[in-house]
């Protein structure tokens, strides 16, 4: 494993550990003494961060169950402020108070007397006041939360939050067939400010493996039940397009959308799902495959100028 710091006294593994679909029904049904044991695992290979939510279900207390006997190494992330939901309307709670309450509750869930990065959970930037501030820093000066971070809605909206706050930890979308956090600038912008960044979806819910059709039958409460099926399909068919990328080498497509996301310096962990032992292994074993070339990061830029990967009126369109 390799590691990144994500502030000046937190370090991170280049791949953490996404925990959302170990809370629940996010991707499918779970048993939580399996994904204590996944949880250890990843630990025992080297994975440090893991990052999670109040609104993960049981994700909390399954983080919670796994390292309590070692709390002091690890680094926890969790977020609060957006309220149980389903679909693509979130209702959600930033103000001061709601959101010490909800930090207060996800300690308990944990079971530790601090967090390591606390973050906001999708806010929309005109939901951000002074109060909201205060208390943030309340938690910091008191101990509870060693950084402050914002898991974004958009790269846009990343960027303003540098601009207008000066926050130091951003978590956004970015992968292969979502480059737009490297196209506008956000990328380039967090590392002239000694920004962080944290990678989220590098796999497109599971559909950059090659190991998915777009036409499953997902379960109740999978997440992904909320897109059109023609928009699953499109992420699906675009795995394919990359193939000639690892002619001849020993990486799968998954070590390089991971390779992909790592390549730049502002970027210090990507936070894949991992539902099983296999996954795990084949995520952390991108430091043994042969590392992306820059013509080879180059040729994954032109494929994504080159083609349509999201359909911009898919969430309007709804549940299937």
């Amino acid at each position: 494993m390799k590691y990144r710091n994500l502030t000046n006294d937190i370090l991170v593994s280049e791949v953490g550990y996404g925990t959302w679909g170990l809370g629940g029904k996010a991707y499918g049904h779970t048993d939580d003494d399996a994904s204590v044991n996944l949880l250890k695992y990843s630990f025992d290979k080297g994975i440090n961060f893991f990052d999670t939510a109040d609104l993960y279900g049981r994700s909390e207390s399954i983080v919670s169950k796994a390292f309590s006997g070692n709390r002091d190494k690890v680094v926890i992330a969790t977020k609060g402020g957006t309220l149980p939901h389903s679909g693509f309307v979130m209702p959600q709670d930033f103000s001061g108070k709601y959101i010490e309450k909800a930090l207060n509750k996800s300690l308990k869930v944990l079971g530790t007397d601090y967090i390591d990065l606390y973050q906001l959970h999708s806010p929309l930037i005109n939901d951000l006041s002074d109060e909201l501030f205060l208390t943030l820093e309340k938690f910091k000066s008191s101990g509870k939360v060693r950084e402050i971070g914002v898991s974004t809605k958009s790269p846009e909206d990343a960027m303003n939050l540098i601009k207008k706050y000066n926050i130091k930890v951003l978590q956004v979308n970015y992968n292969m067939i979502d480059q737009r956090a490297k196209d506008i600038g956000l990328l380039d912008m967090a590392s002239h400010n000694n920004v962080s960044i944290i990678c989220r979806t590098p796999l497109v819910f599971g559909y950059l493996t090659g190991s998915m059709s777009g036409g499953e039958k997902l379960e109740d409460g999978d997440h992904r039940k909320n897109w059109p099926k023609d928009q699953l399909r499109m992420w699906a068919d675009s795995t394919a397009l990359f193939d000639k990328i690892n002619n001849g080498k020993k990486r799968s497509q998954v070590q390089t959308a991971l390779q992909f996301c790592l390549e730049h310096d502002s970027i210090k962990t990507v936070i894949p799902g991992m539902m099983k032992k296999s996954e795990i292994i084949e995520n952390i074993s991108i430091f043994d495959v042969e590392a992306l070339s820059v013509d080879e990061f180059n040729k994954i830029c032109n494929i994504y100028n080159s083609n349509t990967f999201y359909d911009n009126k898919a969430k309007s369109r709804g549940i299937q």
